[in-house]
């Protein structure tokens, strides 16, 4: 969640480091800080609220001297968010500074250890902690790196460190695990970050630290390490998308143009897995004596992720006949799961840093399933971990409410799902082409939604329903699992209470929170079940709801002749037609933050990349 950077060489090191903790603001963060090392020693500067805040205190970073220093956006675990609570900290001693991306699980015992070594606390973070430990060793061995070794091996929980030492001025050193960090290399300087927009900047090529590592740099040299602390040599990777791809290139938010990103992404996504009329998924493999012999599959993620787990559960059961369940990830590893080397274990996570994925897949590994990854970022722990990895190829996403990301991931399950039915032949050769034909068209159909009618009808229905206090989203079968992704939409950016049934769930309960003025919003693009919705939205019609119901254009005059207002979409092969009923959803959440004054690029309490469970 949090963001670090770190830089080591020529330039001056705040603006460097200020220009980097900008591009992490969408990670979500409460406070930020720097610490940069010049005559005067290590130079800490740290402020509550928004990064312009420090970058005001730093008039852009000039007032600060220095060519070697580290900053840090937080996102609070330890203590409210404050000045003093701010990274980075700085051990008793006076000597260490520390920056840190995660969480120390053993915080308490380890903070009254260091009590009786003499330390004192600041602050209310477990940070300070970490900065103290390393100070203490540090004044044991006197020496930098030792006292870093010494600190991590005590260390329970997730973290990537960034760690500067008065007594050795050009030197950072940099330790990851569970939590993302990667090292630049650039020409007579070197940078460590959270992710990759931080230094795009200054330099595409970079090395991804594994779980255990070590980087000990200076402006011209770097030394990596092992978890045994051997040292290692690290792979080089380019990066290949541009900063503009980071960038907002005229749009008012990074959110409306990763909506309108989605026919190319989505592009991306298929087109290198379509080869002469079959799907081709990057050399995956799950051979038919393997899927026959499964007991179930299970699709694993968490937020939005969890919600393309759900509409997997419909696509994989229809298609493969395979018994198929969505588990939040936070639950997963502590409901002693029934699995075993006949569950094929799917994780979906846009980061693929998620805590709470990345510990799923570790205890699915541990009961000896297969483990398969859907996620976007090249090298991520998930990627590296699972058994084998679809990336998604969305590129960047930088708004915290994802959407790129979720329709991506729905394309790779389309995929996913085509596949395995065609090697346990339970789908036909004619069903098969035209699922491959829809694939190829599904971009073009995505973009006809990005019209300019509809996002004028989205804008005029969200200046018609901002006001309203709650949101219900129903819809039955596949409809239902969109109704979770829109209405998520709506409580991440727009802050309004929300809630998504399936609609024959109304009369169960939920219907007795239907009176005058609650907003309901309908999906019915399945024909065989049209006529059932209808009737549930004459239910909540009659207890005084208004409805916005989202449907397709050859249904639109039936539903008009109910609903208060509806949006009209095309109709697309039953299967792929969630890819263009989230759209409208994704612009009317869109429109109604704007209308309520809502950061829609930044919600509040809200993290792109959660790295703590």
């Amino acid at each position: 969640m949090c963001g670090i950077v770190g830089y080591a060489g020529s330039r001056q090191a705040a603006p460097v480091l200020l220009d980097g903790l900008e591009k992490l603001e969408y990670r979500g963060y409460d406070s930020a800080g720097v610490c940069v090392y010049n005559e005067a020693g290590l130079n800490m500067v740290k402020a509550k609220g928004r990064l312009s805040v420090l970058r005001d205190r730093l008039e852009g970073g000039t007032a600060l001297p220095g060519n070697v220093g580290i900053g840090h956006t937080r996102w609070a675990t330890h203590g409210a968010p404050s000045d003093v609570n701010s990274h980075p900290h700085m051990s008793w001693t006076g000597k260490i500074a520390v920056v840190h991306n995660g969480i120390i699980e053993n915080e308490a015992r380890l903070r009254a250890k260091m009590y009786r070594k003499g330390a004192t606390f600041q602050s209310e973070t477990d940070t300070e902690v970490v900065a103290n430990m390393v100070g203490y060793y540090y004044e044991k061995f006197g020496d930098f790196v030792q006292a870093v070794r010494e600190t991590v091996m005590r260390l329970e929980g997730s973290f990537a460190l960034g760690i500067q030492c008065i007594d050795h001025p050009d030197t950072i050193i940099a330790v990851k695990k569970d939590s993302p960090l990667i090292f630049g290399f650039g020409e007579g300087e070197h940078f460590i970050a959270s992710d990759v927009p931080a230094i795009l900047k200054y330099t595409q090529t970079v090395a991804y630290l594994e779980d255990g590592d070590m980087a000990v740099f200076d402006a011209n040299s770097v030394t990596f390490y092992d978890s045994t602390g051997e040292e290692v040599a690290k792979k080089r990777e380019t990066i290949t998308w541009e900063m503009s791809a980071a960038e907002r290139g005229g749009y008012d938010h990074f959110m409306i143009k990763e909506i309108y990103e989605q026919p190319k992404a989505l592009k991306d996504t298929i087109s290198p897995r379509l080869r002469d009329g079959k799907i081709d998924l990057d050399g995956v493999e799950l051979p038919a004596d393997y899927l026959n012999g499964l007991r179930k599959i299970y699709l694993v993620a968490c937020g939005s992720a969890y919600y393309v787990s759900v509409l997997a559960k419909y696509i994989i059961e229809k298609t493969c006949r395979i018994p198929t369940e969505a588990v939040m990830a936070s639950e997963f590893r502590y409901s002693d799961p029934v699995v075993d080397e006949r569950n094929l274990v799917i994780f979906v996570s846009q980061s693929g840093e998620t805590a709470d994925t990345l510990a799923a897949l570790r205890e699915a590994k541990r009961r000896g399933a297969q483990t398969l990854a859907i996620v976007n970022v090249v090298g991520s722990a998930i990627a590296k971990a699972a058994d084998q990895v679809i990336y998604t190829w969305a590129g960047p996403e930088i708004a915290v409410a994802t959407t790129k990301a979720f329709t991506t991931q729905l394309a790779v399950v389309y995929m996913l799902a085509m596949q395995m039915a065609k090697t346990l032949g339970t789908m036909s050769d004619e069903e098969y082409d035209a699922l491959v034909k829809g694939l190829e068209q599904l971009p073009y159909d995505v973009e006809s939604v990005l019209d300019q009618k509809h996002l004028e009808r989205c804008q005029k229905l969200a200046s018609r329903y901002h006001a309203h206090h709650d949101a219900f989203y129903i819809g039955r079968n596949i409809d239902s699992g969109i109704c979770l992704e829109g209405s998520l939409k709506l409580k991440e950016i727009a802050y309004l209470h929300s809630e998504a049934y399936p609609a024959g769930e109304l009369k169960h309960g939920p219907i007795s929170l239907i009176e005058d003025g609650t907003l309901v919003v309908a999906l019915a693009t399945i024909q065989d079940l049209f006529d059932k919705t209808m009737a549930n939205i004459k239910e909540v019609k009659a207890r005084g709801a208004d409805v916005l119901c989202v449907t397709l254009e050859a249904l639109e005059e039936n539903a008009s002749a109910i609903s208060d207002s509806t949006i009209a979409i095309p109709a697309i092969h039953p299967m792929l037609q969630p890819s263009l009923s989230i759209i409208p959803l994704q612009l009317f959440s869109y429109y109604v933050a704007l209308y309520r004054g809502c950061d829609v690029d930044k919600p509040r309490n809200l993290a792109k990349s959660v790295t703590v469970e």
